[in-house]
């Protein structure tokens, strides 16, 4: 069981060692360039701003994979709806890691107001669909040859899971992020 906590902008380094090779070797992100440290502890400042970042520790206390929740679209009818993202370190895929992180990611976004959650997964992704599938998200549909990466087309599938049923009252709420 790893440790879940928010991220902060000092896990930018480790984070951006996640997710650049994913950019620059895969299909997976539709980025080109890996964003370096500044830029992954700018998106992470950015997010938590509105919602959760989070991360998981491995055994030695270091970034062993992350998630975090986005804005799913700009009309205000949108804004109980949350777009997600998890990444793990290549050498924790396959131990539970992505499950925990979406678990916890999930508790927060209740206690934070949302109803929905949405993932768009790069095909083909057979890892990020027995994931996400085994979290609770269903199937929606596929965007056909909706991004052009590494000289080929490559279609998105969507993925759904009902957070909680219910009208929704107050909007969404920022998460509260520990201080130091």
């Amino acid at each position: 069981m790893s440790k879940i906590r928010s991220a902060t902008p000092d896990d930018a380094a480790a984070i951006a060692a996640i997710y650049g090779p994913i950019v620059r070797d895969t299909t997976i992100s539709f980025e080109w360039e890996p964003p370096s440290v500044e830029e992954m502890r700018a998106r992470i400042d950015k997010t938590l701003a509105t919602y959760p970042w989070l991360v998981a520790l491995d055994d030695a206390g270091a970034v062993a994979g992350y998630v975090y929740a986005s804005r799913h679209r700009d009309p205000p009818s949108y804004q109980w709806s949350v777009n997600t993202s998890a990444y793990v370190r290549a050498d924790q895929r396959g131990r539970g890691v992505g499950k925990q992180l979406y678990r916890a990611l999930f508790e927060q976004l209740v206690e934070l107001g949302y109803f929905g959650a949405y993932a768009g997964i790069a095909l083909p992704n057979a890892a990020s669909v027995a994931l996400h599938e085994s979290v609770g998200f269903r199937s929606l549909g596929v965007y056909e040859q909706v991004g052009f990466k590494q000289g080929g087309w490559h279609d998105v599938g969507w993925w759904q899971r009902r957070l909680r049923d219910g009208t929704p009252g107050e909007p969404p709420r920022a998460p509260t992020t520990p201080t130091a």
